[in-house]
């Protein structure tokens, strides 16, 4: 654990969903806390002892295990770790979402990140987020009058399945504008942007050269657009929490 009171600053970014399994103890499968009758934290609940380690130093959940002598080990009926208390204020956990969710920060904030990474309004997201129109993702045949990001209200689509059957995929929610971030080569955007800021002037320079300024952030940093997208969520510790 890092000494809290030795840094010189502080950094927040984007993590991916790999970054936050790693971090986490164990998966939070349950709303519960505390089990009225025992008074004990709920397995695999958000106050987990297993995920989070126990709420005595020492001691176990069922309590086959007590006293600094069984430190580190495992307990084989519980699976709770005998070790100090204090981890509780250190360990994370995590929750495996049922459906991918957009992070408001991205897709809400001024100027919209993710519309400017897609080149689309926040209109426009706001629909697909919120499962109001669909997306196309790939218009399929090549005579198809279908066009990639071109939203489809319900009629649309219906419409659209009886002309083309399977040969093009259209999607809804965030788990839809999670695969067009997941198209995107950042690469050859910036290179992209580069050439027409270039040969453009007026709105649409200003306009490419933020998307120039999103797209460098993201590829100079390391992180990818999906990460915009969450499927899995961190859970902070217990006893950091109100």
């Amino acid at each position: 654990m890092l000494d809290a009171n030795n840094f010189d600053a502080i950094k927040i970014g984007l993590a991916s969903p790999e970054q936050i399994r790693a971090w986490s103890s164990g998966e939070v499968k349950k709303p519960e806390t505390i089990n009225y009758r025992t008074l004990k934290p709920e397995r695999e609940g958000l106050f987990c002892e297993k995920t989070f380690g126990p709420q005595r130093d020492w001691e176990c959940h069922c309590g086959k295990y007590k006293r600094v002598r069984y430190k580190g080990i495992v307990c084989d009926r519980c699976g709770v770790e005998v070790t100090r208390s204090k981890v509780r204020r250190e360990r994370l956990g995590h929750i495996e979402l049922a459906a991918p969710v957009s992070h408001i920060w991205y897709f809400k904030g001024i100027p919209s990140r993710m519309g400017l990474l897609l080149d689309m309004s926040p209109r426009a997201l706001e629909k697909i987020l919120y499962f109001a129109s669909y997306v196309v993702i790939n218009p399929g045949a090549e005579d198809s009058t279908l066009s990639k990001k071109q939203l489809l209200s319900e009629n649309e689509y219906r419409e659209a399945v009886e002309k083309y059957g399977n040969s093009f995929t259209a999607m809804m929610g965030a788990e839809g504008v999670k695969k067009l971030l997941e198209g995107i080569d950042l690469e050859q955007m910036s290179a992209e942007l580069k050439k027409e800021i270039k040969e453009v002037s007026g709105q649409r320079k200003i306009r490419a050269i933020r998307r120039l300024e999103v797209a460098e952030a993201f590829r100079k940093s390391g992180n990818r657009p999906e990460w915009m997208i969450m499927d899995v969520i961190p859970v902070i510790p217990p006893e950091l929490r109100p």
